[in-house]
Parts: C-alpha cells; structure tokens; sequence
C-alpha cells in the first residue's frame, strides 16, 4: 500500500494508511532510545496460538523506554485528525515495540478478543489493530505486514511514521525477514462505535464533510446539516 492510500473498504472493512504520525525527528529520537534499550522474546506478550507462530523481539512491558516512547505515541495519535476519524478512539492499550532481524517472522493469527495490561485492573476489546512503521522500507528485505480479506492479501510496508489501522479480527501475519531490521510499535484499540460497518459509515460521512467544508465552508448550510447528521448518527451508535 503506498503512503497516499488513506482509506480502502473491503467488504465492509476498512483498511487506513495514515501518514506522519510521527516526524523525521521524533523517528530519530525512537531510533536511538530503542537502540540502548532492553529486548525480550516477543512470545511473552502472545496468547496461545501466536506464541506457536511468533518469532521476534520486543521491548520488555512496562519498562521505562516502553511507557515513555509509548506515551508519544498516544500523544501523536491524539493529534491526527485521520485516526481520531477513522478509529473513534475510546480506550487503547498501552504501544507495544517489536523488533524483528533476519530470520524473525510471525506467522497467520488474530488477535486476542480482550487484552488486559500486566499488573493492572484494566481491560478491553479489541476492535481495531495499529501498526506504527519505524523503519523505512528500504532498509530491510522481507517483513511486509500482510492482512487477509475477502478478495485476497494486502501486503504493507510503509514509510518510517506512518501508520496502518485494520480491524483486528483480520487474519495477519509478518513475512519473514530477510535482510536488515524491521522496528515498529503496535496497538489495540477498543472504539466508541462496536460495528465494522457503522465505524465505515461514519468515516466516509466524516471525509466527505471535510471536504465540502474546504469547498464551501464550515458555515455552509449543508455541511451543517451533514455536520448534524454525522453527530445524531454518533450518538445512536456510539458507547462511550
């Protein structure tokens, strides 16, 4: 999927590509602290099916580098209008970080129905899946994200910063790498809007009214009656 796909539906799923997330900066921040940082086996984190098909590293949960990198990224998230958007954020897990070097993979699975964090009273559905890109595609071979759907696979490889959002009962899985080092920190999100196709809607509906604003104005008489449209059909659909 190239960077300029915002948004693709497949069969009532949505598939979005969100650019810069994070800047050249800040990927250059992650990149040293990650460097210093301490890795574990990546099965730690996986229910029972993935640990059989998971094989990388990730930075161990709930230590500092995790909590303080994991913040920005919320932090970044919170500030895109294309997440917020497409995603109707109600709780999300604490970012995860996984590297992955030659020979490292993680073979076909779905997510964990719930997850909760390590050592807390704190619980959630998972709705929708993230995976932020830290590592530029040219430099590894292999590793492509690959999610499955109705009318084939997608593979994923995306620029350092930006971000892929898809449903997490995709079947998905990471080609193995082959070259190089694949960086990237990963999430779960529980959105106010349950259902795959009410979540569709209201994104298409969301997109269309910010470009008729841009055409016409926030004022104009109908982007305000859209505009209410939109917020009645959140608040039919929503639990928050």
């Amino acid at each position: 999927m190239k960077p300029g796909m915002t948004a693709k539906s497949w069969a009532g799923a949505m598939l979005i590509c969100i650019p810069d997330i994070l800047s050249a900066e800040e990927i250059r921040e992650f990149r040293a602290a990650l460097a210093d940082a301490r890795w574990v086996d990546g099965r730690e984190t996986a229910g029972a099916q993935s640990a059989q098909a998971k094989r990388n590293l990730q930075l161990a949960e709930g230590s500092g580098e995790a909590k303080m990198l994991g913040e920005r990224v919320l932090t970044a998230l919170s500030q895109s209008a294309l997440f917020v958007s497409a995603a109707l954020p109600l709780k999300i897990f604490p970012p995860l970080f996984s590297r992955y070097e030659p020979g490292h993979e993680f073979g076909v699975h779905v997510d964990n129905a719930v997850r909760a964090v390590k050592g807390a009273i704190f619980r959630m559905r998972t709705d929708l899946s993230g995976t932020l890109f830290l590592s530029d595609p040219e430099e590894y071979d292999g590793g492509a994200l690959v999610i499955e759907h109705g009318f084939g696979a997608q593979g994923i490889k995306l620029p350092a910063g930006h971000m892929v959002l898809y449903p997490s009962t995709s079947l998905h899985r990471v080609e193995a790498v082959t070259r190089g080092e694949r960086l990237v920190s990963f999430l779960w999100l529980q959105s106010m809007v349950r259902d795959e196709g009410e979540r569709t809607i209201l994104f298409d509906l969301d997109q269309s009214i910010q470009a008729l604003a841009g055409d016409l104005g926030l004022n104009h008489p109908e982007v305000v009656r859209l505009s209410g449209v939109y917020h009645n059909l959140v608040r039919r659909w929503a639990d928050a």
